[in-house]
């Protein structure tokens, strides 16, 4: 680890020296939570549609007969971010990071005002385009801000700090979801209560300064050093001041004059650039193909398939899962740094496949062990009742719950009344003959069957995400916000969000239609082997940035990555740190 410019022995984990030089300087702290509100509200309207859309499916009869309306309603966010995060770049380079941050608090006040009062399904999907934009905006803004505010030697931990956030957000959405499971109006204050925060927010960065590295680029030199004044040691800060100083000089001849193309071409043009794209890039696509938000928007539902009917209880195991993923956060802050970006990606993805893997074997097994339809419990409903599908079938006799869920029936299983493994009735999906399926106290199954290894699917969910959090949760994240030259980081920092924003839209617009033509094992095994590819891409292209000033990054970029060299950080003349 680097302090003071000099190298130091690595004995104490960066989320020590953070919580010491954060004692010392509460400034610090005060910068990076209040930024960090950004990072709570895209955990919490990311996490919160995972619940809400239980009780909408429930309000709204052709959101729950469509499962292209249920991928809209979760997807239009990300549809959303996409835009947001294509916007915040140039909004970051052109009026600044504390500007861009406002501008997502207003964005994410309108959407969930909308959602609240929102009368048709039409109207949640436009309220969730609003937010999006906040989301896209807040994903790239409030690392960037945390990261040129922060001395470079907790850097990580202090970003890793938003990582938390975003977790945290998550958590607190599936705590208000189960909080208004019985409320009047559930699913309009589980999506409402997220304007609180970005008022919050937005009143806070009122009185807080713009980043000291974008102030310094705009000419701005004196504010620049008075807040690096405020965040460094007296005995830090001409040094700081100096590395900016280079900086910029080296970047004189890049400028980024001209149009939007203009600016792209001369992105790509840069052989510093173009190599950091590749390896930020390929961070936030594979971020998002091992498929962790088809755990956070639908992993209510997941479980559901696994078994556990109750809207209820499926919330209620899945803040188990958002619960470790914010405990994985703080892992990550703990060892960031010690261990860096690149190994904690490298070991997550590894534990990730395991994990996908394992679960496509249970939900295999869970499928063909589902209990049988029963034609005379079928016929205790009354035949208007009965799946039109089951009385068509050739075959209706060797029916399971498994084929009266089928993609192309329409119809639910109904429990056994006496046990929820034993044969039960295969019935039309509606509102009406739900209520009597449950008023005759059986359980409806209309996403999963009832499985007796269900249980184990909830247990690798939490491995899967146990895994997940540390390395790939917020290390991808940590190596956009530090692996750009100065100048073009506003721009890069929106292309790879754009990139992992629409990685996220893929991933979340398809993953019903996927369960429905693949099953959940085939999904799962699908995200496994899209996990594989992103473990070779990150080994390949991703180098890593531990302990490294900006300028040293750069250096080492313009030398060229490969994984089979070693970059070993070493005193030099100056104190400082080179890459050999």
């Amino acid at each position: 680890m680097v302090e003071g410019g000099a190298a130091t022995a690595a004995d104490k984990t960066e989320f020590t020296e953070c919580w010491r030089t954060s004692w010392q300087t509460p400034y610090i702290m005060r910068l990076a939570l209040s930024a960090g509100i950004g990072g709570l509200l895209f955990g919490y309207d990311t996490g919160v549609i995972s619940g809400a859309l239980l009780y909408i499916r429930e309000d709204f009869e052709e959101v729950d007969k469509k499962t292209w309306l249920q991928e809209t309603i979760v997807s239009m966010a990300v549809f959303g971010a996409i835009f947001g995060a294509a916007c915040g770049g140039w909004i970051n380079d052109k009026f600044g990071r504390r500007i861009s941050i406002m501008v997502a608090d207003v964005f994410f006040l309108v959407g969930a005002v909308v959602m609240a009062i929102a009368p048709s399904p039409w109207v949640i999907i436009l309220g969730r385009m609003q937010v999006g934009l906040g989301v896209g905006m807040a994903s790239m803004t409030a690392p960037l801000y945390i990261s040129e505010a922060s001395p470079h030697r907790i850097r990580g931990a202090l970003v890793s700090t938003n990582g938390f956030l975003i977790t945290g957000g998550q958590f607190l959405s599936y705590l208000i979801n189960l909080a208004f499971t019985h409320a009047t109006g559930n699913w309009r204050w589980m999506l409402g209560v997220a304007g609180l925060p970005a008022i919050v927010q937005f009143v806070l960065m009122l009185s807080l300064p713009e980043s000291p590295r974008w102030l310094y680029v705009n000419g701005k030199e004196t504010e620049a050093r008075a807040i690096l004044e405020k965040i460094y040691l007296a005995s830090e800060v001409e040094e700081e001041m100096e590395a900016l100083r280079s900086s910029v000089e080296e970047e004189e001849g890049n400028s980024l004059e001209g149009g939007l193309i203009d600016k792209l071409k001369k992105a790509w043009g840069n052989i510093v650039v173009r190599r950091g794209l590749y390896a930020g890039i390929t961070a936030q696509v594979a971020q998002q193909f091992v498929g962790i938000n088809t755990v956070m928007y639908y992993s209510p539902t997941i479980i559901q398939f696994a078994g556990f009917a109750s809207n209820k209880t499926a919330m209620a195991l899945s803040l188990i899962t958002s619960g470790l993923n914010m405990v994985g956060s703080i892992i990550s802050m703990c060892f960031v740094d010690r261990y860096g970006r690149r190994r904690l990606m490298i070991l997550s993805m590894i534990g990730i496949i395991s994990c996908l893997l394992v679960l496509s074997v249970i939900f295999h097994e869970a499928a063909s062990m589902s209990p049988q339809v029963s034609s005379t419990e079928t016929a205790v409903f009354g035949g208007n009742t009965t799946c039109p599908a089951y009385i068509a079938a050739p075959n209706a006799d060797s029916w399971s719950c498994t084929q009266c869920l089928g993609k192309d029936t329409a119809c639910a299983f109904c429990g056994s009344s006496t046990n929820k493994n034993e044969a039960g009735a295969c019935l039309l999906l509606d509102d009406s003959v739900r209520r009597t399926c449950r008023e005759a106290k059986r359980t409806w199954y209309s996403q999963g069957c009832p499985s007796k290894i269900g249980y184990l699917a909830v247990v690798f969910l939490a491995l899967y995400i146990i895994v997940y959090s540390p390395g790939m949760g917020t290390a991808p994240w940590i190596v956009n916000s530090e692996i750009y030259p100065l100048k073009y980081r506003g721009l890069c920092g929106g292309i790879a969000a754009v990139s992992n924003w629409t990685s996220n839209l893929i991933v979340s617009e398809t993953f019903l239609t996927l369960t429905e033509h693949l099953g959940s094992s085939g999904t799962f095994l699908l995200f496994a082997g899209l996990s594989a590819a992103g473990l070779v891409a990150i080994f390949m292209l991703v180098p890593e940035t531990k302990g490294m000033q900006f300028e040293e990054v750069e250096r080492m970029l313009k030398k060229g990555f490969s994984p089979f060299k070693k970059y070993r950080e070493k005193p030099s003349k100056d104190k400082g740190v080179v890459i050999a």
